[in-house]
C-alpha cells in the first residue's frame, strides 16, 4: 500500500464533487492444475472450467445494423461478431482477418485483398449458412452507399472509394425526384438533376470468389485503417435481401449473421445479451472467453461495484467518493486499478456560433461575443485544464490532458508523431492555462465589444448530459474557474442539463449552447480523421456560418467576417493537405498547420483524451486488440479472465511493459 496515502489525499479532497457509474462480471476457475501432465484421468479426464464474462450495462442497443449505424454502443456486438477484412495486435500492428494478404499498386489508388478461403456464415445457433467470399463486401458497399439504406456511416466511402460518393448522390436524387418524376420537392424548391452513375462505376469489386479490389478516387496509403470500421463490414446479399428492412432489428439475435469470434445466442431486450464463442471460428484458438454474459439494469452504474466485491461481476467503474473508501478497506485496495487512457477519442471545448437558444440567455449578445477573438481568447486561457479534469483523474489528471485536437501517438509520419510536426510542437509543448494572459485578452476584449455595443456580464450558456457520468460536476468546476479568473463583471457562466435522451439531437446538433465540451472518434490512421468535426456542413460549432447576417438589430458584419476569414483560411489549408497524396511528410505538415490554425486563434479549445476513471477489473486491457480507430478495443478476442482483479502495481507494471514492447513492435513493422 505504499502509494495509498497519495491516492487518498486526492480521493479525499475530490470525494464531494463526484457521483457513480459502473459495469460488470464474473468468472470460473480452472478444476485442474494446468501445469500438471501424465495420464491420471483426474487430470486428463476433468475438463477446464467454462470461462465466463459478465457485465452490467445501462443502455440498450438500438440496431445491429452494422452497415446503418456509427453509434459506439450499437457496435458493441457487431465488433465481437462480425470480422473484419483487417484486425490489430495487442500493440495496434495491422494483421490478416478475413483477408489473408492484401497489396496495393504503385501509387495508391488500387487496394487488392485475398480473401480467407473456409470461412463460414453461421447463425445465432451457429448452424452454417453460407461461405464468406469477396462478394460480402461488394454487397456491403452498395447498401451502405444506397441513399434509400440512410447509412449514417456511409461517409466513410466519401473521397476515399471511387465514385462512391457520386454514386450515393445519383441515389439520393432518385429517391428525392421519385425516379425522376419530380420536378420540385414538397416546398416547391427545385431538384437538382444528378447525373447517372452506375454501380457498376463505383469502386468495389469481385474478381473472383477470393480476390477483392478496392479503386480509390485518389491515392491513398491509409486506406487498409479505414477497413476495420461498420460500413466496411460483410454482408450476406441472400440473407440481407431476406430480411429487408428487418435486417439488425434489434429485437432478437437471428436478424444477422455471423462470422466473428462469438455468436449472439440470446438477445432481450433491456434483460440480457448473451455471446458464446462461435465454434466454426477460423481463429478459434486465440478466443480465450467461452461465454459473455450482459445483463441490463439501468442502475448499473451504482450497484457495479457492491456485485463487483460480491463475484457478481467483472468490472466496476468508481468514483472518487467511492475511491476513498475502496482505498481504505483491505478487502478492496487490490480491487482498484485505473483505466487505460484512450486516445481514440479527443475532447476539445467549442464555442457556438450559430447560438439557437432561449432570447432570455441573449444570443444576440453572445453572437458579438464569440465572434470576437480576444474574448475567444481569454476563455481558453482561464481554463484550468488540469484542474477540471480530476474530476475524472483525482491521481494523474496531468496524463489525460490533451494540447492539440489530435492526440500524441495517434499517428507518426516520416518517422515523427504527428503533434511533434513544426506548426503544431509549441502547442503541444506549451498549456494553454495562463491566468495574467486570460486577463490581458479580457481587458482587450472589454474595449472591442463596448465598442460594438456587447452588454457585460456575457451570458455563457453551458450544456451537459446528466447521463454522462461526473460531466454536471465537471462543468460546475469550470463554471468557477472561469469567473473567478475573468470576474463575474465579465463573464456569467450559466450551467444547464440537456436531456438525458437525445442529448446530441436536442442540444449540439440545434446549437441549443453557447459553449460546450465535445468529443470526435477518430475512423482510421490519418490526421485528416481528425478534421471532420469542424467541415463546413459541421453540427459542432458552426463556424461556417454567414458572415454577412445581422444579429438581430446588431449588424456584426465586421467581427463575423473577421472569424468568417479565419474559417474559410482553415478549408483552404484543410484542402491543401488532402490535396498531397504521396509525400508523406508534406501532407503531415500541412494537416498540423491547419490544426494550429484553428487553435492559435481560439476556435476551438482542445482539453483532453478519454478516460474511463478507476475501475475494478478482472481483465488484462492489455492483452486485447489494440487500434486508436475503428473497433478493435471493443473486441474481447485474445483476452483471458484473471484469477485474482488487476490492482495498480499489475496495471502500472503490464502498462510499462506494453510502452516497451509496442514501440519495438512499431518500429519492426515501419
Amino acid at each position: 500500500m505504499k502509494n495509498m496515502k497519495r491516492w487518498l489525499a486526492l480521493a479525499l479532497c475530490l470525494a464531494m464533487v463526484f457521483s457513480l457509474a459502473a459495469c460488470g462480471k464474473d468468472d470460473g476457475k480452472p478444476t485442474a492444475d494446468p501445469n500438471q501432465t501424465g495420464n491420471d484421468p483426474a487430470v486428463t479426464d476433468q475438463p477446464a472450467a467454462e470461462q465466463v464474462y459478465r457485465q452490467l450495462y445501462a443502455s440498450e442497443v438500438t440496431t445491429f445494423n452494422y452497415l446503418y449505424t456509427g453509434n459506439t454502443n450499437d457496435l458493441q456486438m457487431s465488433a465481437n461478431t462480425v470480422d473484419c477484412l483487417v484486425e490489430y495486435d495487442s500493440y495496434g500492428v495491422m494483421i490478416p482477418s478475413l483477408a489473408e494478404s492484401w497489396e496495393a499498386n504503385a501509387d495508391n489508388t488500387e487496394w487488392t485483398f485475398h480473401i480467407r478461403k473456409g470461412v463460414k456464415w453461421v447463425d445465432y445457433q451457429g448452424n452454417e449458412v453460407a461461405d464468406v467470399t469477396a462478394h460480402d463486401w461488394v454487397t456491403a458497399a452498395k447498401y451502405s452507399n444506397t441513399a434509400e439504406n440512410e447509412a449514417s456511416n456511409q461517409y466513410m466511402y466519401d473521397g476515399i472509394v471511387k465514385n462512391a460518393q457520386a454514386y450515393f448522390n445519383y441515389t439520393a436524387y432518385l429517391l428525392e425526384s421519385d425516379n425522376g418524376a419530380k420536378t420540385v420537392d414538397e416546398e416547391g424548391n427545385e431538384i437538382k438533376v444528378v447525373p447517372e452513375v452506375k454501380w457498376e462505376d463505383v469502386g468495389v469489386k469481385a474478381t473472383d470468389d477470393y480476390t477483392l479490389v478496392y479503386t480509390m478516387e485518389a491515392p491513398c496509403a491509409y486506406f487498409p485503417s479505414v477497413l476495420s470500421y461498420s460500413s466496411y463490414m460483410p454482408v450476406y446479399e441472400p440473407f440481407l435481401t431476406e430480411q429487408g428492412k428487418n435486417f439488425g432489428a434489434a429485437t432478437g439475435p437471428d436478424t444477422i449473421l455471423y462470422n466473428g469470434a462469438f455468436l449472439m445466442s440470446e438477445f432481450a431486450p433491456q434483460d440480457h445479451r448473451t455471446l458464446v464463442k462461435n465454434p466454426t471460428y477460423w481463429d478459434k484458438d486465440n478466443v480465450f472467453i467461452d461465454r459473455l454474459e450482459l445483463r441490463y439494469n439501468s442502475t448499473a452504474g451504482t450497484i457495479g461495484p457492491e456485485q463487483f466485491i460480491r463475484g457478481e461481476v467483472d468490472y466496476a467503474e468508481l468514483d472518487a467518493s467511492l475511491l476513498t473508501s475502496w482505498l481504505t478497506d483491505d478487502n478492496t485496495y487490490n480491487m482498484v486499478s485505473s483505466s487505460r487512457p484512450n486516445v481514440s477519442y479527443s475532447y476539445f471545448y467549442v464555442f457556438n456560433f450559430e447560438p439557437r437558444f432561449d432570447a432570455s440567455l441573449d444570443p444576440d449578445n453572445w453572437t458579438l461575443a464569440v465572434n470576437n477573438e480576444n474574448f475567444r481568447q481569454s476563455i481558453m486561457h482561464a481554463l484550468d485544464r488540469v484542474g477540471a479534469l480530476a474530476v475524472q483523474d483525482p491521481q494523474n489528471p496531468e496524463s489525460i490532458v490533451n494540447n492539440t485536437v489530435t492526440p500524441p501517438t495517434f499517428v507518426s509520419g516520416a518517422g515523427m508523431d504527428f503533434t511533434e510536426y513544426p506548426a503544431l510542437k509549441a502547442i503541444t509543448d506549451g498549456d494553454s492555462f495562463d491566468a495574467d494572459l486570460a486577463l490581458e485578452y479580457k481587458a482587450k476584449a472589454v474595449e472591442e465589444l463596448t465598442a460594438a455595443g456587447c452588454k457585460f456580464p456575457v451570458k455563457v450558456y453551458m450544456r451537459y448530459n446528466p447521463d454522462t457520468t461526473n460531466w454536471d460536476k465537471e462543468c460546475q468546476v469550470v463554471e468557477q474557474q472561469l469567473e473567478n479568473a475573468l470576474g463575474k463583471d465579465y463573464i456569467d457562466v450559466i450551467v444547464e442539463a440537456g436531456p438525458s435522451t437525445g442529448f446530441l439531437g436536442a442540444v449540439r446538433r440545434t446549437g441549443d449552447f453557447g459553449l460546450m465540451k465535445c468529443n470526435w472518434g477518430a475512423d482510421y490512421a490519418d490526421p485528416q480523421t481528425w478534421t471532420d468535426p469542424f467541415s463546413k456542413t459541421n453540427t459542432y460549432n458552426f463556424m461556417n456560418q454567414d458572415a454577412s447576417r445581422s444579429v438581430g438589430d446588431v449588424a456584426c458584419d465586421h467581427k463575423g467576417a473577421e472569424t468568417q476569414a479565419i474559417v474559410e483560411e482553415y478549408y483552404r489549408l484543410v484542402d491543401a493537405a488532402k490535396a498531397i497524396t504521396t509525400d508523406e511528410a508534406a501532407r503531415y505538415t500541412a494537416f498540423a498547420e491547419a490544426e494550429a490554425h484553428l487553435i492559435n486563434h481560439a476556435i476551438i479549445v482542445p482539453y483532453s483524451i478519454s478516460f474511463t476513471g478507476y475501475v475494478a477489473t478482472r481483465l488484462n486491457a492489455f492483452e486485447g486488440e489494440y487500434a486508436p480507430y475503428g473497433l478493435a478495443l471493443q473486441r474481447y478476442k485474445y483476452q483471458h479472465l484473471l484469477e485474482e482483479p488487476m490492482n495498480m502495481a499489475k496495471f502500472t507494471a503490464e502498462n510499462d511493459k506494453w510502452q516497451t514492447e509496442r514501440a519495438a513492435a512499431l518500429e519492426a513493422n515501419k
